[in-house]
């Protein structure tokens, strides 16, 4: 039998020396950020950057990269945007590889949310050929999204900004950068509430592997009280940055163990050799809603899901800014390269969760598998390991969101208001995963509201009246695009209205 219980020993082990055997006098984190200067997450992915004082986003660890792409489909060699300056001419940027960023990007793209999708098949299908039109709407939307993340690094090219808030700063204006800020508040607010979920779930049926028996509430108060907990209220949270490589190499594994599994067969009805360990709800149940049950109001579930699943644009200004000999091509390439290698992952997850389990497909997926599929155990135990050291650097970014938008000047956050903030804050996170079960709610119900703005609404705004400062420097081509990027932040806040709705009512 798989040594689960060492597993879990061992892991338990390394996070209370991780913990305890902190510095006392290393710097405040307090000390990092300024006054209403908001920080990134991304729902449902691997986070490891911060804010510093000056509103930009900067990595955990030493040369990371972070980048973004795609430009109007006829690129004009005379468009300024294609050209970086550093304010005298010269070619700008970082120090980062396209290799580099390639990675970073997927590492950041690639989530948690991805484990949520067969569920939004299941939202509107329960045949196979509904991955078919699925399949489709996961590139079509991972295509939109990708070009709204290289518009904002065009903005950054055109404007000098560093940051998402400076971008809509030297853009919209001032007196409205409160509300890029508020919503990426609550959207990392609401990655933690799902991330809190996933390992209530996970570490329960962990536990039931090890032979320990618990409810998933006393599950859910053990996980943050014992671990969560001591690992936010860390005031050098750099130390957990090189875990965050477990999570692309966890949510690889689990897609080809996911595809082992539907080859084999093992879940298939009758006969399957693991259905004994799976709860009647959640074994394979297939019906004839196939390829036409995406016209169906419900499909707006999975569109929403995936406004999470792609979350990364946040991090766009970094990306672009620390790409070594940063032109607009080179970032295309770059984002391009990396939204296709994440659309990839995302169809292969999603496919082989829905055709394994069709209608029964869980809101998290790994809920369908059975304790005793020890392949499937090693999945569960890599995205447990994945999101417990990646849950503090998205927590991080909520609680100094929160003090940001209640102007808490950086003076006064001292280790015992720090300390408070993040009791509170964890408490009330906590108290709502016990009482929201249905994590396909909650990234759907997140991705309509705060993923459609960041992801869709905002940066087209800001190049529209990026391109409009321009005056008549701007190119005939920039112009049209300028009209037709208008297109797509009225397609965000249609899909925001009615995937609220939709979610709303699958309560």
């Amino acid at each position: 039998m798989f040594p689960y219980r060492r597993a879990l020993l061992i892991a338990a082990e390394f996070i209370f020396v991780l913990v305890y055997r902190q510095k006392k006098d290393v710097t405040a984190y307090a000390s990092l950020f300024g006054p209403r200067c908001s920080s990134v997450a991304t729902a449902g992915s691997a986070i490891n950057h911060i804010a510093d004082k000056n509103c930009r986003v900067v990595p955990l660890r030493t040369n990371p990269s972070i980048t973004t792409l795609y430009s109007s489909a006829a690129v004009d060699p005379n468009d300024p945007s294609l050209v970086v300056s550093n304010g005298g001419g010269e070619l700008s940027g970082g120090t980062a590889t396209m290799s580099n960023e390639i990675f970073n990007l997927v590492k950041s793209i690639v989530g948690a949310g991805v484990l949520s999708l067969p569920a939004g098949i299941a939202a509107f299908g329960n045949a196979p050929s509904a991955v078919l039109p699925a399949s489709i709407l996961i590139a079509l939307i991972g295509g939109v999204s990708g070009y709204c993340f290289s518009l904002i690094g065009r903005v950054c090219a055109l404007t000098g900004a560093t940051s998402y808030r400076g971008a809509w700063e030297k853009t919209i204006g001032t007196e409205t950068s409160i509300i890029p800020a508020i919503s990426c508040t609550f959207k990392t607010f609401s990655a933690n509430l799902a991330y809190s979920m996933i390992l209530a779930d996970t570490f329960q049926t962990l536990l039931a592997s090890a032979g320990i028996v618990l409810s998933r509430t006393n599950t859910l108060f053990g996980v943050t009280g014992l671990i969560l907990l001591p690992l936010c209220l860390l005031k050098n949270l750099s130390s957990l940055a090189p875990f965050s490589l477990l999570g692309i190499i966890g949510m690889a594994y689990t897609a080809l163990a996911m595809t082992v599994r539907y080859i084999g067969g093992g879940y298939k009805v009758p006969g399957g050799s693991f259905l004994s360990g799976v709860p009647a709800k959640l074994q394979p149940t297939f019906g004839n809603v196939g390829a036409k049950g995406i016209f169906h109001p419900s499909s707006f579930i999975l569109i929403c899901m995936l406004s999470t699943a792609y979350m990364a644009h946040f991090n766009a200004p970094k990306f672009f800014t620390e790409l070594k000999n940063n032109t607009i091509q080179r970032y295309n390439t770059v984002v391009g390269t990396s939204f296709g290698i994440s659309i990839a992952i995302f169809i292969t997850m999603a496919a082989m969760g829905f055709l394994t389990f069709g209608k029964a497909a869980s809101g998290l997926i790994l809920n369908n598998y059975a304790v005793t599929d020890k392949l499937m155990g090693l999945s569960r135990i890599a995205v447990a390991i994945s999101i417990v050291f990646s849950y503090p650097l998205v927590f991080a970014g909520a609680r100094d969101g929160v003090l940001d938008l209640l102007s808490v000047p950086t003076e006064k956050r001292t280790n015992a208001k720090l300390n408070t903030v993040t009791v509170a804050l964890l408490s009330i996170v906590t108290t709502l995963a016990l009482v929201v079960k249905d994590l396909s709610f909650v990234l759907s119900f997140g991705g309509a509201t705060l993923g459609n703005a960041l992801i869709y609404i905002y940066p087209t705004l800001m190049f529209r009246k990026a391109v409009k400062q321009m005056g008549d420097k701007a190119s005939s081509g920039l112009k049209r695009e300028s009209a037709l990027s208008l297109l797509i932040a009225t397609l965000g806040v249609g899909m925001g209205l009615i995937g609220s709705k939709v979610a709303i009512q699958s309560l």
